[in-house]
């Protein structure tokens, strides 16, 4: 029987952000991520664990069908990989950062500097666009110390949350590149695995459609209806119910999560009274 090859990170917050996707959408692993190779017990998937910097070149050739990790890795890596989607998780940004002494005046700043990073092709490309010149030396750890040890000026370098680089003395200047995890697929895929491929991303959908929406429950009176439609229109329209309450009905909806405060504000100020809050587990549109 055909089976799905999924590349994925091998340790690191990625990697777990991955499993519990998986997890997420009902496929169940055999050995978890403490070995090479993991097979689904209850869905045709084998998943490879493998260095994040290896995907795009392991999809490329075949060995994996598909790969997740951050886009900033794809577009440095620059090999022919589909990108099919962009997940949601694992947000990053890969940004320039100066000493915290240094007085920043733009990026006419970096002209004539030489600027430190593992990611010497995303940054050559900002740069020619930005029409700066700078050295780019091109290091594989430990960036962040570069300016420090007198190897640089500035660094390039992926940032999460900043502390990396308040711990060394640095400071953000410009974001280069805003990043997440995504799916890669190799090109000319199988029909084989080309079809289980839809069923996975059918799954995912279903899970990351379920996380960005909430479902919620309301009473509200009759002469109120027509506004609070308006107000949460749900995926097609509203359920409503005839409470026995004479001239009140029960409101059922989704909310989408980013919105979900400003909404129930307004519901609150249409009359709605006894607002129930539902997370979604999985949403087929």
């Amino acid at each position: 029987m055909s089976k799905l090859k999924l590349a994925v990170q091998k340790n690191g917050r990625l990697s777990e952000k991955s499993l519990e996707l998986l997890k997420t959408c009902g496929i169940r692993l055999s050995n978890g991520d403490r070995k090479l190779r993991a097979t689904a017990e209850n869905f045709p998937l084998e998943v490879l664990f493998l260095r994040d910097d290896d995907i795009p070149q392991y999809v490329e050739q075949g060995v994996a069908d598909i790969g997740i990790l951050g886009e900033n890795e794809v577009l440095e890596k620059a090999r022919q990989v589909n990108v099919l989607d962009k997940l949601g998780f694992a947000s990053c940004r890969l940004s320039l950062a100066i000493p915290k002494e240094e007085t920043y005046t733009g990026l006419s700043y970096f002209n004539g500097k030489k600027v430190a990073t593992s990611y010497p092709r995303i940054l050559n490309q900002f740069f020619q666009e930005q029409l700066i010149d700078a050295e780019i030396e091109e290091i594989g750890g430990s960036v962040e110390i570069a300016p420090g040890i007198g190897l640089a000026h500035a660094i390039c370098d992926i940032v999460s949350t900043g502390s990396t680089l308040m711990m060394n003395g640095l400071k953000e200047t410009e974001t280069v590149l805003n990043s997440e995890a995504v799916i890669i697929a190799t090109p000319g895929m199988r029909s084989e695995q080309a079809a289980l491929l839809e069923q996975l991303r059918f799954r995912i959908d279903a899970v990351r459609k379920a996380s960005a929406n909430k479902y919620i429950l309301l009473n509200a009176p009759d002469t109120a209806l027509e506004q609070i439609m308006n107000i949460i229109p749900g995926m097609k329209s509203p359920t409503i119910l005839p409470l026995a309450r004479e001239g009140w009905s029960s409101i059922h909806s989704v909310v989408r999560e980013d919105v979900f405060w400003e909404v129930i504000g307004k519901l609150k100020y249409a009359g709605a009274e006894g607002i129930l809050v539902v997370p979604i587990e999985k949403m087929i549109v």
